[in-house]
């Protein structure tokens, strides 16, 4: 979908997010307004919002990445947040990971036709396969996949000491975060950090909770036996 019939505010945002790969972009916003639609991926009303509700939405977490980090992106679904960051930020080695099989196929075809150098695994964060494949990333993302205390414990297990999940939420993503605290801590991650992302380029920035996975204590030794 072109960006001439875009706000001068979307124009502008997708040029400062996506730079030169703004037509990579733009190839991705058609394919989800045509087959992803058809195929369910995406809603029909959803369409005229694509570009800032959801693809710039997406790309903009890349402020809170490191540079070179490994990413896996939990429920991939459409491709959000995987694929707008993936188009935003080359360095970035990104695993998009999604349970449905019609789904991985889309994200194959996506990959392909986009030239994207991303990965796609088939399963789910919580599965014992999974996590000895994707464990130890750097970065684990999420967009709509589940409440807080759900998605800490399905995906710090993947995330590497010091390493951060970082999931896009909404606007009671405060509220969420009082009522699942204590969950997140036993799931083994830091007190969560609310953020927003994009506030220099998008007219509503991106809000995120961002948990670091704690280092695991150091298991006490016995004492002998006399």
């Amino acid at each position: 979908m072109s960006l001439d019939g875009a706000t001068g505010t979307v124009r502008s945002a997708a040029a400062a997010v996506f730079g030169d790969r703004v037509d990579q972009a733009a190839g991705y916003v058609d394919l989800l307004a045509t087959h992803g639609v058809e195929r369910g991926l995406i809603g029909p009303r959803e369409v005229e919002r694509l570009w800032d509700r959801h693809v710039l939405n997406s790309a903009v977490i890349g402020e809170q990445i490191p540079e070179g980090a490994r990413v896996v992106d939990v429920g991939s679904g459409a491709g959000l947040p995987g694929v707008p960051l993936a188009i935003a930020r080359p360095d970035l080695a990104i695993v998009l990971l999604e349970p449905m099989a019609r789904r991985v196929d889309w994200l194959a075809e996506v990959a392909e036709k986009l030239e994207l150098p991303i990965t796609i695994v088939r399963g789910r964060a919580e599965e014992r396969s999974v996590r000895e494949q994707l464990g130890g990333a750097d970065i684990v993302t999420a967009r709509a996949v589940a409440p807080l205390a759900r998605l800490a414990g399905w995906c710090l297990p993947l995330v590497r000491p010091e390493g951060r999940l970082v999931a896009l939420k909404g606007a009671s993503a405060g509220e969420e975060i009082e009522r699942d605290r204590d969950a997140v801590r036993r799931a083994g991650g830091a007190d969560p950090e609310l953020a927003e992302c994009g506030k220099a380029v998008l007219e509503v920035p991106s809000t995120v909770v961002m948990i670091r996975r704690l280092p695991s204590k150091p298991s006490r030794p016995r004492g002998r036996r006399s």
